[in-house]
């Protein structure tokens, strides 16, 4: 019970330090950018990329087609004189104001995670520094692992690969302290 206390009260930080994260002090938006002629772009994008929802780079290679040395050198030349996207595509659109959905998910998250790293606090007689160590372990991991890769393959701008690191080692350090606290206090015996 009080590994699930302390990531019920480690989801919650780590969701309002998001929230702080992200609508206070922009660490969401680092490195991406409004489109020069927004309206464009839309419009070509039905004509460009069809019906099918998901996540399209452009240029693209059939993954099929990657044995094929012609195939591969026409990729090479296209890519070195063609601009890069990586695109999440969704045809039918959405109202992307209504967060409704997102936030319970978000939050989900964020408690799933905690309960991981709860879990892990509480294998053993950790006082609170050693648990705090855990949490920045488990934030640069996350990172690594995570961001770090969209960065690398998919060129993800670096302000923002940076940016989720700071968001990720605050956020894990605070919800780490509250949980290292919870998991650290004294049961009363009567």
């Amino acid at each position: 019970m009080r590994v699930l206390v302390a990531a019920l009260l480690g989801g919650i930080v780590m969701f309002l330090w998001g929230a702080i994260a992200h609508l206070a002090l922009g660490l969401g938006n680092p490195g991406i950018h409004q489109p020069v002629n927004e309206d464009v772009v839309l419009s070509s994008l039905h004509q460009g990329l069809g019906a099918e929802p998901g996540v399209y780079i452009l240029p693209s290679i059939d993954p099929n087609k990657m044995g094929d040395k012609a195939t591969i050198a026409a990729y090479s030349t296209k890519s070195q004189a063609s601009p890069y996207a990586w695109v999440v595509y969704m045809p039918q659109g959405e109202d992307l104001s209504n967060m409704t959905r997102q936030l319970p998910r978000q939050w989900a998250s964020d408690t799933l995670a905690a309960l991981a790293l709860a879990f892990v606090m509480a294998l053993g007689p950790f006082g609170l520094i050693k648990r705090m160590y855990i949490a920045l372990a488990f934030a640069v991991f996350a990172w690594l692992s995570d961001m770090v890769p969209y960065w690398n393959w998919y060129r993800f701008p670096s302000s923002l690969t940076v940016a989720a690191l700071v968001e990720q080692v605050i956020g894990w350090l605070l919800a780490g302290a509250v949980m290292a606290w919870w998991l650290g206090r004294r049961r009363k015996t009567f």
